[in-house]
This record gives C-alpha cells, structure tokens and sequence, in this order.
C-alpha cells in the first residue's frame, strides 16, 4: 500500500496492512483475474497496466492500473513481487 493508493481510495495503511488485498479491496468480478496476476507475478511472469477497479473506503468503485513485477535474489530466483 502507498500514499497514493491511500489517496485513492481513503483507507490507511493501518486499515490495509496484515488484510488481504483481492479478497478484501477488489471488486467480487475482479478478484480472480487480480488474484491470477498476482499469482503469475511469484512464478516469474510480469504483467503491465491491467486495469481493475479498487473499492475505497466508502464503497465506490475507483479504476486503477496494475503493475506486477517479480522481485529476484542476486541468484535469480524469485523472492516476491511489487
């Protein structure tokens, strides 16, 4: 979560961290599409600009677009994804 997406969509990073971001923040249609790029991120697959909407905190829908990059150690293995 960063400020810009705090900006968003009114939640804070105290209403965000430790909660699951597909199943709580995106819309129910989105879920598994989001939940599959996220997926495909960790197994070394890189997805650019896929839109989605976000809900914000007081139930609106907000589009936003997806950036998932797989983050690797100094060995090129995958470690995460930002």
């Amino acid at each position: 979560w960063n400020k810009c997406a705090a900006n968003l969509t009114g939640y804070t990073d105290e209403d965000t961290m430790g909660h699951n971001l597909v199943q709580g923040f995106i819309t129910e249609d989105f879920r598994s599409s989001v939940q599959e790029v996220l997926d495909q991120a960790l197994q070394g697959s890189e997805t650019a600009n896929f839109e989605f909407p976000l809900l914000t905190k007081n139930g609106a829908r907000v589009e936003v677009l997806l950036n998932a990059s797989s983050r690797r150690d100094v060995e090129g293995r995958v470690v995460g994804m930002v």
